[in-house]
């Protein structure tokens, strides 16, 4: 079924293709520094937020698809593909956190250089969110908007995980790490709830 949405102006499109490159750059260097330090600390927070970065990757990639050839991909597949890849990052850090917590050998260990990124991320990714939602909104596009979401839930992420990292470097207290990305779960699935119920962006 053809689409009723009007098409965005050139302006518009050209300002999404900028940011969702900028997204996909910054989003690469915190996979890369996320999953390296997570190795080394055997923090399932950071392994978190290194999923998370992953997913809002491919997130980036999927709207700069649609924008860059919106013929081949419309607004409600790309917004159920959004939906899906927090679905699959809810699952992670619950399957992680869980074995984390019950079953493994390896307790988690404090990380400085992940300390660093998340408040990178923390400054970062708020600011990222803000300007998808504006951008959203002026090209009524439900897969931006979610897209948006994931980068403010990037920046919550940052947050919850730092917290844990934090406690866990000053009082030892290993638990704070699984337990930190545990806390992200009820927005995870708020998200996707909503990016698979959105079909065009009606933002306030």
């Amino acid at each position: 079924m053809a689409e009723s949405v009007s098409a965005p102006s050139a302006g518009t499109e050209s300002a999404i293709r900028r940011i969702q490159w900028f997204t996909i750059i910054w989003m690469g260097i915190e996979v890369a520094v996320a999953v390296l330090a997570a190795i080394r600390s055997n923090s399932v927070a950071l392994a978190a937020f290194g999923g998370d970065s992953a997913i809002e990757l491919l997130s980036a990639v999927v709207v700069l698809t649609r924008f860059g050839s919106p013929g081949r991909l419309t607004e409600e597949f790309a917004s159920k593909i959004t939906g899906g890849l927090l679905i699959s990052l809810a699952i992670y850090i619950a399957t992680a956190s869980l074995y984390s917590l019950i079953a493994a050998s390896s307790r988690p260990k404090p990380s400085y250089m992940g300390i660093g990124l998340l408040v990178a991320a923390a400054l970062i990714m708020p600011w990222l969110g803000r300007r998808k939602r504006q951008l959203a909104i002026v090209a009524n596009s439900s897969a931006l908007h979610a897209d948006a979401a994931q980068s403010s839930l990037c920046a919550y992420l940052s947050w919850i995980a730092l917290a844990g990292l934090l406690v866990n470097a000053a009082g030892k207290l290993t638990w704070a790490d699984p337990v930190a990305a545990l806390g992200l779960l009820p927005i995870v699935f708020k998200e996707a709830k909503e990016s698979f119920q959105r079909r065009s962006c009606q933002c306030p």
